[in-house]
């Protein structure tokens, strides 16, 4: 009996040996590849915070002229800034331009002014005096916020056209939110090369023998000559209906100076003080940044 369970038990082994070696011979499974390690993450690209908008203005009629006698005009309003830069801000007598250049508190970019033209047969008071063309003035500002609520600025301008000087200007503006309102105002300051002043102030010999006006004497020879050309102050009131739009209206004051209020055009027909009155709106809205 015993012998026949050995008998049993060996055949049993020889049976399955094959399949044991068999199983041997397998390769051992390959182990598993390491985790991954998650992607870094590439935080977005801050959005532009990008405001357009347009004003209308009612200005003197040119250069000088007495406060009954306006002319209309409208100017485009842009601004690009990042988030955190200083809050965009439009004074009244900012020339068109684009921040290249936002570092925190500073801005820095191109500025450009149109200058409208003159022409003669307009108004009894120029009569003789001849035609300026438009003029471009195309140069840079600086503007700088000391604190949340005062900005100062500059502008340096080169005129092309109907004029051809350097026209620099000096501004600064309280700004102070109060609920959906925004006040701002200050003194503003302004300086012209004789190339920008002589031509809307100078009269030559035969401009004063044309200047004939019933009931008025010739104008006299008058050269003009450069520097401080004016000073004055302005202020402005927005309204905010939303984050988006807004609207606004102004009003500022110049006071021509120097040569500019001593030429005989300013004495005898135009006035030395010179208001400019508008209104406009500005839409406000975020996009990346296109590089």
């Amino acid at each position: 009996m015993a012998l026949a369970g050995w008998r049993f038990a060996g055949a049993v082994f020889f049976a399955l040996a094959p399949g044991i070696a068999a199983a041997a011979d397998m390769p051992l499974p390959a182990p598993a590849p390491p985790p991954t390690p998650p992607a870094t993450y590439a935080p977005p690209a801050p959005d532009w915070i990008v405001t357009v908008g347009a004003q209308g203005r009612a200005i003197p009629a040119w250069p000088g002229a007495p406060t009954t006698e306006y002319g209309f005009t409208g100017v485009p309003l842009f601004s690009i800034r990042t988030p955190g830069s200083p809050p965009t801000f439009f004074g009244a007598r900012d020339s068109f331009g684009v921040g290249i250049l936002n570092l925190s508190q500073f801005r820095f970019g191109p500025a450009f002014n149109f200058v409208w033209a003159r022409y003669a047969s307009s108004y009894t008071q120029l009569n003789g005096l001849g035609d300026i063309n438009y003029a471009l003035q195309a140069g840079g500002f600086a503007e700088y916020w000391p604190v949340s609520w005062l900005r100062l600025r500059g502008e340096v301008r080169q005129g092309f056209g109907g004029e051809t000087g350097v026209t620099g200007d000096l501004f600064v503006d309280a700004v102070v939110p109060l609920g959906p309102f925004r006040l701002s105002g200050g003194p503003r300051l302004a300086l012209e090369s004789a190339a920008a002043v002589s031509p809307y102030f100078g009269i030559t010999a035969a401009q004063s023998i044309g200047s004939t006006v019933s009931g008025l004497p010739l104008l006299p020879v008058y050269s003009a000559t450069g520097g401080l050309y004016s000073y004055g102050a302005g202020g402005q009131v927005e309204y905010f209906w939303s984050p988006q739009w807004q609207t606004h209206a102004l009003v500022e004051y110049e006071r021509l100076t120097g040569s500019a209020a001593d030429s005989p055009l300013v004495i005898q027909r135009g006035s030395p003080n010179q208001f400019t009155f508008g209104a406009g709106a500005t839409y406000t809205f975020s996009m990346r940044p296109l590089w």
